[in-house]
């Protein structure tokens, strides 16, 4: 069966990608930014990918690749808190439009659970994408779920931010709302079991875990999973802009999304049946055992996708092509470089770089500077790093983005996504001689970029001297 996965490499997408192609599957990655499909070489040779923007408008004859089925994994919620729901709402519409012409039988869409009397702006978006799809020219299989429990899952990581870091937390009333977690594996299943199922088309069905729980009562069972406890005390003052800036400063999400989900966090969301888990015969995992799943992909470096590597992370929304290009002219720079022994030894330094390894020097000045950065409304140091050693292009690093990450070409270049008066790349790639060069660009934005880059000297003179150093193994 051709299949159309929309959103590849987003986080439900690059997990959903192995198991049609272990089902046999044929599969067209539909993604944004060829670039940033983050696929090993093995998978790339088994995939077709089609580079498509869904928020640029369709031409009249549009080439579009002949499918079976196609995915809708695509949303927006993360990119804005005013107008995420047109962009959303147009994105379903270009791709009604692509469809017309790929000969597809079945849609399938994942939704958000939406039977609460008033909904969010999220659902209501979602909502709305659901019935813009319903207008097109193939039949519809809607999915809709709550929170998605699993390694990297936003929600999942926000939880865990909140208990490993909060063992007191003092917190607003919506966490007294019920909601039913589903395991990402679960989802995954559903996703499956509807290809091309007739009893299935044309219709909408809830999919949740088998318990219905309160914020309060994940956060508890959380830590309890954990082998350790959380106080949490609720107040009925903290409005939601402040509730979103506490997600904020506290977990490794960003304000815009924050500010989304506690808009959502109010409204209950559970299922109201259970007609498609009787259908296809699942059953699923508790929330506790969802947690415990999570934790053995986390400890054994096998998480597959994460969140924080989608680009609604961070800053840099345009393609990575855009920026893999360093500018030449009107730019300061850094270069320093050091003859090395070891090439290999020096490889993995640098593909270790950030993250739980840290950055081989001063690091309580990049913890400080990443703490600032969150208070003026940046990253931070938060997002870390998905694989301890493994490093894909548009991979999140911290407060940086991957651009391009090329072994063989013994190159490692970012971008900086923290909050700038201007661009920052850093730069890091071995020479023909055996020189590591680190090369650190900035492309100051007016007279206050200048500014900064001056004040940043003497940090950068013991900084940049240290870390290539110890990268060298010659600290």
């Amino acid at each position: 069966m051709r299949i159309l996965l929309t959103g590849a490499n987003g986080y439900v997408g690059r997990r959903l990608l192995p198991e049609l192609l272990a089902a046999g599957h044929e599969v067209i990655c539909c993604v944004r930014d060829r670039s940033r499909i983050g696929l090993d070489l093995e998978t790339l040779d088994k995939v077709s990918i089609w580079e498509v923007d869904f928020l640029e408008n369709v031409t009249d004859s549009p080439q579009v690749p002949q499918a079976d089925v196609a995915y809708y994994l695509i949303h927006s919620m993360s990119n804005s808190t005013n107008d995420f729901d047109a962009l959303e709402l147009k994105s379903a519409q270009n791709f009604n439009r692509y469809m017309r012409f790929s000969g597809i039988k079945q849609v399938v869409y994942l939704s958000g659970i939406v039977n609460d009397s008033v909904l969010s702006k999220h659902l209501q978006s979602r909502k709305s994408v659901e019935d813009e799809l319903y207008r097109g020219a193939a039949a519809v299989t809607v999915l809709r779920a709550g929170i998605i429990v699993g390694s990297g899952s936003s929600s999942f990581e926000i939880i865990r931010d909140l208990c490993e870091k909060l063992p007191v937390m003092i917190t607003p009333k919506w966490v007294l709302t019920k909601t039913q977690p589903i395991a990402i594996r679960d989802v995954i299943k559903y996703l499956l079991g509807v290809l091309l199922r007739e009893d299935c088309m044309g219709q909408s069905f809830d999919i949740g875990g088998p318990n219905i729980l309160t914020y309060k009562q994940m956060l508890q069972l959380y830590a309890k999973t954990r082998g350790f406890r959380v106080w949490i005390f609720t107040v009925p003052v903290m409005t939601p802009k402040l509730s979103s800036y506490w997600l904020h400063f506290v977990t490794s999400t960003t304000y815009k999304l924050a500010a989304n989900l506690v808009d959502s966090m109010t409204v209950e969301v559970v299922a109201k049946d259970t007609k498609l888990q009787r259908l296809l015969g699942i059953k699923p995992i508790s929330y506790t055992d969802a947690i415990k799943l999570a934790f053995v992909k986390i400890e054994q470096n096998l998480v597959i996708s994460s969140w924080k590597d989608s680009r609604v992370s961070g800053r840099l929304q345009g393609s990575l092509k855009e920026f893999v290009q360093v500018p030449r002219y009107g730019c300061l720079k850094d270069h320093q470089k050091i003859e090395i022994s070891d090439e290999e030894a020096v490889l993995k330094n640098i593909w270790s770089i950030g993250g739980m390894r840290g950055w081989y020097y001063g690091n309580w000045l990049w913890k400080t500077r990443g703490h600032i950065d969150k208070l003026v409304g940046g990253v931070g140091l938060r997002r870390g790093r998905t694989h301890p050693t493994h490093l894909d292009n548009g991979d999140a690093l911290d407060f940086w983005r991957v651009l391009l990450a090329d072994k063989e070409q013994k190159r490692l270049l970012l971008f900086a996504e923290m909050k700038l008066p201007g661009e920052a790349w850093l730069e890091f790639s071995i020479d023909e001689n055996r020189v590591l060069h680190q090369i650190a660009t900035f492309r100051p934005r007016g007279l206050w970029g200048r500014l900064y880059w001056y004040a940043m000297l003497p940090f950068h003179f013991f900084i940049f001297d240290g870390m290539i150093k110890r990268i060298a193994g010659k600290s």
